[in-house]
């Protein structure tokens, strides 16, 4: 078990190195106040006067002007087998983290981003994108989204999911990222998923943002730690 650095009783605004789209960070921290940084994140938090609890990761993107400004919250991790964000996000205890600038930048980077979703699945976290929302699926999720907006599921392991409220049910299916994937199905009712496993990303339009948080914060049905 890591230790936490940043203990919160509410929702976590986790700031990357890429650089956020122009709204993007406005809106998460209308639900995460405070603000924590992954590393270069750091920068963006500067620019934003934003003073966070913990800068986070091995310090090899942070400016000389945010790390004076910051000097008192810097927290290194220097091994270099994880990015900045798995090591920002295995220290930090909350109900909800609020990931911005982590997406929507170098395809890679965003890829190493959804693999740590999925390599931390107690840790509640959604990617917020210029155009969409990323999350790792937790054991029930009910949604109340607009008929016909876009749900999205991507697995990133071999992953059954039932269904109810998609156009194309997804119930008794096996999903893995060499054969079967789930992208591209639409709301045709009250959104139901329950995943067998911690190995499913959701996906969904940037607008359905409050409706998933409200959801997650509504049920508290979480995934274990990983063994």
């Amino acid at each position: 078990m890591n230790q936490s650095i940043v203990s919160s009783t509410a929702p976590i605004t986790l700031i990357g190195g890429a650089d956020p789209a122009a709204d993007v960070l406005t809106v998460a921290l209308k639900w995460g106040k405070t603000v924590a940084c992954a590393d270069g994140g750091a920068n963006h938090a500067l620019w934003a006067e934003l003073n966070p609890v913990a800068v986070i990761g091995d310090m090899d993107s942070i400016s000389d002007a945010a790390r004076d400004a910051y000097s008192d919250v810097l927290h290194p991790i220097t091994e270099q087998d994880s990015t900045d964000f798995d090591k920002a996000l295995r220290h930090i205890n909350a109900p909800l983290i609020l990931g911005v600038g982590f997406s929507g930048a170098r395809l890679d980077h965003e890829l190493g981003s959804m693999t740590v979703l999925v390599r931390h699945p107690d840790r509640r976290c959604i990617l917020i994108g210029g155009d969409t929302i990323t999350l790792l699926c937790p054991p029930k999720i009910t949604l109340d989204l607009p008929m016909g907006s876009a749900v999205s599921l991507y697995p990133m392991a071999d992953v059954g999911c039932d269904s109810a409220g998609l156009r194309w049910p997804t119930t008794g299916l096996r999903f893995a990222p060499d054969s079967r994937v789930g992208t591209l199905n639409k709301v045709d009712g009250m959104v139901t998923l329950r995943p067998d496993a911690p190995k499913m990303l959701l996906i969904l339009p940037r607008a359905a943002l409050d409706v998933t948080i409200a959801a997650l914060l509504q049920d508290d049905a979480r995934w274990p730690v990983r063994a």
